[in-house]
């Protein structure tokens, strides 16, 4: 089985899109996966949608909405990713789930189906750091990348996460839930600096990238960026646009998304 670190391209920044699976239906799912890795995604991040869904802000409540009209289920947003593989994908796709559809479909199954369709990571947001042992031993015999968070609050816990990091750290910008922002707090620096530090792998910022000012201003704090409401809120707008001219509506998408990491383009 191919690992993360393998398929991972030599990017000096990472950057990280979130879509999720079934969002708009599940075929642009796939041509979505494949434009983001033309326009310079180093790892796609791929949701399953949940009817629950705690840390989403209302942007990706909506797509998750969208994608389970389509039935969508964890079973199939993994063998969506193995169709992606068929299809010509290479960067590493980490799966983004909460637990609760982990446990319903079984420890077993859920691994098997993973190196089946050539997940190559997982992320798990309701799973505390401190609850996640089983989960990681499991991945670890699998070979599958367990990404960790890690917040503002962290603070004592932060030493423990980092040491176990693995892929990357996710850095949560701000508490609550994700979704587009306009500025972020003076603190935020002074957190992403010292993660940077104490940490062994790439360290990623997500919740609230939304402007290619917002990656020129956080480039010098992290080695990379989580970008899912601002893309899912590009998606959802062009939701028309796919019925009346797909071809050119993912062109345009493109050129936007392009726009949003010039920052990271013009350094590659």
């Amino acid at each position: 089985m191919t690992t993360y670190l393998e398929r991972l391209p030599k990017h000096d920044k990472l950057f990280i899109p979130f879509i999720m699976s079934g969002d708009p239906t599940p075929e642009l799912t796939i041509k979505l996966a494949l434009l983001l890795e033309e326009a310079g995604a180093s790892v796609l991040e791929l949701g399953v949608p949940y009817s629950d869904p705690l840390a989403d802000g209302p942007v990706i409540q909506r797509a998750s909405k969208r994608a389970l009209a389509h039935k969508t289920t964890i079973k199939s947003t993994m063998e969506l990713a193995g169709e992606m593989r068929r299809r010509g994908l290479k960067i590493p796709i980490i799966l983004f789930t909460y637990f609760n559809p982990v446990l319903q479909l079984g420890e077993e199954s859920f691994f098997a189906l993973a190196k089946q369709n050539q997940v190559d990571g997982l992320l798990i947001p309701d799973l505390p750091f401190e609850e996640s042992g089983r989960i990681r031993e499991k991945c670890s015999e699998h070979a599958i990348t367990y990404i960790s968070l890690v917040a503002p609050t962290s603070k004592e816990r932060m030493k423990t996460i980092t040491e176990h990091a693995q892929g990357f750290l996710y850095c949560i910008s701000s508490l609550g839930v994700t979704g587009v922002r306009k500025e972020f707090s003076e603190e935020l620096y002074a957190f992403l600096e010292e993660v940077k530090k104490k940490s062994n792998v790439p360290t990623a910022v997500g919740f609230g990238i939304s402007e290619s000012e917002h990656i020129q201003t956080l480039k010098p704090y992290c080695d990379g960026f989580v970008v899912g409401s601002a893309l899912i809120n590009m998606i959802e707008q062009k939701e028309k646009q796919f019925k009346v001219d797909e071809e050119k509506t993912l062109h345009e998408l493109k050129q936007q998304i392009e726009e949003l990491i010039s920052p990271l383009l013009a350094e590659r």
